[in-house]
């Protein structure tokens, strides 16, 4: 059975956006696709929609961009759904202040499974208050744990994860707070 798709929006808008984004830098395919880490050919199939990427793909696509990855998502009236190896993330809102944009998300991460994500451009960071479940996260090396009404906050900017401990399921807010690249 195929996984559901990472994003619920359609992969030809997604690719539409990733496109236009990378153009605007004056980025090359090639060039995006080496700073990203994946193949090419790969990066062609997202930008046409042939494809439906991974989360960690589209993570690491959108930080080396230097966006925050709500720049390439539909903006309905419904929440967007993102679905990771681990975890499932609604953005609920995202918005402006200066030269920061903020994204906050409904994390809901099950037990057992562990989420990696690639760093995020420098000075990306994570705040996340668990409501449920027990919850490690933040950089790889150094992960944090959350407990029910706990808070914790990293530097996104290197690899990261998220894994929920024990037999519930982490109910969680994450703000991803996005300094405008320049």
């Amino acid at each position: 059975m195929e996984p559901p798709p990472a994003i619920d929006t359609d992969p030809r808008v997604v690719g539409d956006r990733l496109r236009q984004l990378r153009q605007a830098r004056g980025v090359s395919l090639t060039e995006l696709a080496n700073r990203a880490g994946i193949d090419r050919v790969t990066l062609s199939d997202v930008e046409t929609g042939a494809t439906n990427p991974t989360l960690k793909m589209l993570w690491a696509i959108t930080a080396q961009l230097g966006v925050p990855i709500g720049a390439i998502l539909d903006a309905p009236p419904e929440p967007q759904i993102m679905r990771g190896t681990a975890m499932e993330a609604e953005l609920l809102e995202a918005f402006e202040d200066a030269y920061v944009t903020y994204e906050l998300y409904r994390v809901r991460v099950p037990p057992g499974l562990t989420q990696t994500s690639p760093a995020h451009h420098e000075g990306v960071t994570e705040h996340v208050t668990v409501f449920t479940g027990t919850l490690s996260a933040g950089p790889i090396r150094e992960p944090l744990t959350a407990g029910p009404g706990d808070h914790i906050s990293w530097r996104s900017d290197v690899p990261h994860g998220y894994r929920a401990h024990g037999p519930d399921v982490v109910r969680a807010t994450l703000l991803m707070r996005y300094p405008v690249k320049l």
